[in-house]
Protein backbone atom coordinates (compact mmCIF):
# COMPACT_ATOMS: atom_id res chain seq x y z
CA UNK A 1 0.00 0.00 0.00
CA UNK A 2 2.46 2.57 -1.33
CA UNK A 3 1.66 6.41 -0.21
CA UNK A 4 -0.41 7.55 -3.00
CA UNK A 5 0.98 11.12 -2.50
CA UNK A 6 4.29 10.02 -2.34
CA UNK A 7 6.42 10.03 -5.76
CA UNK A 8 8.42 6.81 -6.85
CA UNK A 9 11.75 7.04 -8.09
CA UNK A 10 12.22 6.98 -11.55
CA UNK A 11 13.50 3.76 -13.45
CA UNK A 12 17.24 4.02 -13.43
CA UNK A 13 18.23 5.32 -16.56
CA UNK A 14 19.80 2.97 -19.46
CA UNK A 15 23.16 3.69 -18.70
CA UNK A 16 23.32 3.60 -15.43
CA UNK A 17 21.59 0.66 -15.54
CA UNK A 18 23.93 -1.38 -18.22
CA UNK A 19 27.05 0.24 -16.31
CA UNK A 20 26.10 -1.08 -12.75
CA UNK A 21 25.35 -4.55 -14.75
CA UNK A 22 28.45 -5.17 -16.20
CA UNK A 23 29.84 -4.69 -12.62
CA UNK A 24 28.10 -8.27 -11.81
CA UNK A 25 26.75 -11.21 -12.68
CA UNK A 26 23.56 -11.70 -15.23
CA UNK A 27 21.24 -14.85 -14.45
CA UNK A 28 17.86 -15.35 -15.51
CA UNK A 29 15.37 -16.86 -13.60
CA UNK A 30 12.08 -18.69 -14.11
CA UNK A 31 8.62 -17.68 -12.25
CA UNK A 32 8.71 -18.41 -8.20
CA UNK A 33 12.34 -18.17 -7.67
CA UNK A 34 12.94 -16.96 -4.17
CA UNK A 35 16.30 -14.45 -4.83
CA UNK A 36 16.61 -13.82 -1.27
CA UNK A 37 15.09 -15.45 2.27
CA UNK A 38 14.00 -13.04 5.01
CA UNK A 39 16.74 -13.84 7.68
CA UNK A 40 19.63 -14.57 5.67
CA UNK A 41 22.44 -12.54 5.44
CA UNK A 42 22.83 -11.64 2.43
CA UNK A 43 25.55 -9.48 0.75
CA UNK A 44 24.29 -8.92 -2.81
CA UNK A 45 22.14 -6.36 -5.05
CA UNK A 46 19.43 -7.75 -7.91
CA UNK A 47 19.36 -4.45 -10.72
CA UNK A 48 16.14 -6.29 -12.57
CA UNK A 49 17.14 -5.59 -16.19
CA UNK A 50 13.41 -7.43 -16.94
CA UNK A 51 10.87 -9.16 -15.27
CA UNK A 52 9.25 -8.49 -11.83
CA UNK A 53 9.45 -9.72 -8.32
CA UNK A 54 7.06 -9.79 -5.24
CA UNK A 55 8.78 -8.59 -1.75
CA UNK A 56 7.10 -9.95 1.05
CA UNK A 57 7.22 -10.64 5.25
CA UNK A 58 5.96 -14.28 6.73
CA UNK A 59 5.61 -15.90 9.89
CA UNK A 60 5.94 -19.64 10.94
CA UNK A 61 2.42 -20.55 10.06
CA UNK A 62 2.58 -19.24 6.61
CA UNK A 63 0.81 -15.92 7.20
CA UNK A 64 2.18 -13.76 4.03
CA UNK A 65 2.25 -10.19 4.17
CA UNK A 66 2.99 -8.25 0.51
CA UNK A 67 5.15 -5.33 1.00
CA UNK A 68 5.21 -4.03 -2.83
CA UNK A 69 6.08 -5.13 -6.55
CA UNK A 70 8.97 -3.85 -8.58
CA UNK A 71 10.18 -4.01 -12.17
CA UNK A 72 12.58 -3.64 -15.03
CA UNK A 73 14.94 -0.87 -14.00
CA UNK A 74 14.52 -1.01 -10.33
CA UNK A 75 16.35 -3.08 -7.40
CA UNK A 76 16.05 -4.97 -4.59
CA UNK A 77 18.43 -6.08 -1.34
CA UNK A 78 19.91 -2.74 -1.48
CA UNK A 79 19.62 -2.61 2.36
CA UNK A 80 22.92 -5.31 2.18
CA UNK A 81 25.08 -2.28 2.42
CA UNK A 82 24.69 -2.76 5.95
CA UNK A 83 25.65 -6.67 6.08
CA UNK A 84 22.70 -7.37 8.75
CA UNK A 85 19.69 -10.43 7.79
CA UNK A 86 17.09 -9.82 5.48
CA UNK A 87 14.20 -7.94 6.32
CA UNK A 88 11.94 -9.39 3.57
CA UNK A 89 11.88 -11.82 1.09
CA UNK A 90 11.90 -11.46 -2.76
CA UNK A 91 10.15 -13.87 -4.96
CA UNK A 92 9.74 -13.29 -8.78
CA UNK A 93 6.52 -13.76 -10.18
CA UNK A 94 7.42 -13.81 -13.51
CA UNK A 95 10.62 -14.93 -15.47
CA UNK A 96 13.06 -12.30 -14.54
CA UNK A 97 16.23 -11.45 -15.26
CA UNK A 98 19.01 -9.44 -13.04
CA UNK A 99 22.21 -8.15 -13.15
CA UNK A 100 23.69 -9.35 -9.24
CA UNK A 101 26.23 -6.82 -7.62
CA UNK A 102 28.21 -8.03 -4.36
CA UNK A 103 28.78 -5.69 -1.82
CA UNK A 104 31.91 -4.66 -2.71
CA UNK A 105 31.15 -3.89 -6.35
CA UNK A 106 27.97 -2.50 -4.97
CA UNK A 107 29.95 -0.01 -2.77
CA UNK A 108 32.78 0.79 -5.81
CA UNK A 109 29.81 1.57 -8.07
CA UNK A 110 28.46 3.89 -5.64
CA UNK A 111 31.83 5.73 -5.08
CA UNK A 112 32.33 6.59 -8.82
CA UNK A 113 28.61 7.49 -9.57
CA UNK A 114 26.92 10.14 -7.59
CA UNK A 115 23.93 9.84 -10.04
CA UNK A 116 23.18 6.29 -8.94
CA UNK A 117 23.91 7.19 -5.02
CA UNK A 118 21.38 10.16 -5.63
CA UNK A 119 18.80 7.27 -6.74
CA UNK A 120 19.69 4.99 -4.02
CA UNK A 121 19.19 7.67 -1.72
CA UNK A 122 15.81 8.98 -3.30
CA UNK A 123 14.52 5.31 -3.25
CA UNK A 124 15.29 4.25 0.18
CA UNK A 125 13.22 7.63 1.24
CA UNK A 126 10.48 6.78 -1.15
CA UNK A 127 9.90 2.83 0.14
CA UNK A 128 10.38 4.52 4.31
CA UNK A 129 7.72 7.09 3.57
CA UNK A 130 5.82 3.82 1.83
CA UNK A 131 6.39 1.27 5.28
CA UNK A 132 5.58 4.49 7.18
CA UNK A 133 1.98 4.64 5.78
CA UNK A 134 1.85 1.05 5.74
CA UNK A 135 2.02 1.06 9.94
CA UNK A 136 -0.43 3.88 9.73
CA UNK A 137 -2.98 2.67 7.85
CA UNK A 138 -2.70 -0.89 9.31
CA UNK A 139 -2.99 0.98 12.40
CA UNK A 140 -5.51 3.49 11.63
CA UNK A 141 -7.73 2.61 8.79
CA UNK A 142 -10.42 -0.30 8.27
CA UNK A 143 -10.14 -3.13 5.26
CA UNK A 144 -12.22 -0.57 3.09
CA UNK A 145 -9.64 2.30 3.61
CA UNK A 146 -6.84 0.23 2.85
CA UNK A 147 -8.57 -1.50 -0.42
CA UNK A 148 -9.48 2.51 -1.18
CA UNK A 149 -5.57 3.87 -0.39
CA UNK A 150 -4.28 0.64 -2.49
CA UNK A 151 -6.53 1.56 -5.49
CA UNK A 152 -5.59 5.28 -5.44
CA UNK A 153 -1.78 4.76 -5.25
CA UNK A 154 -1.59 2.26 -8.07
CA UNK A 155 -4.40 3.89 -10.34
CA UNK A 156 -2.52 5.80 -13.43
CA UNK A 157 -3.89 7.92 -16.05
CA UNK A 158 -3.98 5.71 -19.32
CA UNK A 159 -6.06 6.94 -22.75
CA UNK A 160 -8.28 8.95 -21.21
CA UNK A 161 -9.07 6.33 -18.25
CA UNK A 162 -7.63 5.39 -14.94
CA UNK A 163 -6.51 2.29 -14.43
CA UNK A 164 -4.72 -0.26 -12.23
CA UNK A 165 -1.87 -1.22 -14.68
CA UNK A 166 -1.09 -4.59 -12.25
CA UNK A 167 -3.12 -7.16 -12.21
CA UNK A 168 -3.70 -8.46 -9.22
CA UNK A 169 -6.08 -11.19 -8.12
CA UNK A 170 -8.54 -10.55 -5.27
CA UNK A 171 -5.54 -12.53 -2.84
CA UNK A 172 -2.62 -10.43 -4.22
CA UNK A 173 -5.04 -7.69 -2.62
CA UNK A 174 -5.64 -8.87 0.73
CA UNK A 175 -2.20 -9.81 0.72
CA UNK A 176 -1.29 -6.44 -0.08
CA UNK A 177 -3.97 -4.56 2.34
CA UNK A 178 -4.01 -6.93 5.32
CA UNK A 179 -6.80 -8.74 4.90
CA UNK A 180 -8.70 -11.97 3.84
CA UNK A 181 -9.74 -12.78 0.45
CA UNK A 182 -13.31 -13.26 1.04
CA UNK A 183 -13.73 -9.63 2.49
CA UNK A 184 -11.49 -8.08 -0.82
CA UNK A 185 -13.99 -10.12 -3.32
CA UNK A 186 -17.17 -8.19 -1.09
CA UNK A 187 -16.32 -5.24 -1.22
CA UNK A 188 -14.46 -5.34 -4.67
CA UNK A 189 -18.42 -6.86 -5.77
CA UNK A 190 -19.96 -4.07 -4.20
CA UNK A 191 -17.55 -1.15 -5.87
CA UNK A 192 -18.38 -3.09 -9.28
CA UNK A 193 -21.96 -2.67 -8.49
CA UNK A 194 -21.62 0.76 -7.22
CA UNK A 195 -20.25 2.01 -10.63
CA UNK A 196 -17.45 2.96 -9.08
CA UNK A 197 -15.06 0.09 -10.38
CA UNK A 198 -14.58 -2.03 -13.57
CA UNK A 199 -13.07 -5.05 -13.41
CA UNK A 200 -12.47 -7.31 -16.64
CA UNK A 201 -9.65 -9.80 -16.92
CA UNK A 202 -8.39 -8.93 -13.89
CA UNK A 203 -7.53 -5.25 -14.89
CA UNK A 204 -9.39 -2.62 -12.22
CA UNK A 205 -10.37 0.62 -13.96
CA UNK A 206 -11.75 3.41 -11.78
CA UNK A 207 -15.15 5.04 -13.20
CA UNK A 208 -15.31 7.41 -10.45
CA UNK A 209 -14.06 8.60 -7.16
CA UNK A 210 -14.00 5.97 -4.11
CA UNK A 211 -16.12 6.97 -1.51
CA UNK A 212 -13.89 7.48 1.94
CA UNK A 213 -16.28 4.99 3.46
CA UNK A 214 -18.17 2.12 2.99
Amino acid sequence: MPEAAAVSPTPLRDEILHAIAASGVVRSFPKQTVLIHEGDVGDSLYILLSGRVKVYASNAAGREVVINFHGAGEYVGEMSLDGAPRSASVVTVEPTTCAIVNRAQFRDFLAANPDFAQHLIQTLIHRLRSATENVKSLALSDVYGRLVRLVNALAVSHEGQLIVRERLTQQEIAERVGASRDMIGKLMKDLVAGGYLLVEDRQITVLKKLPPGW
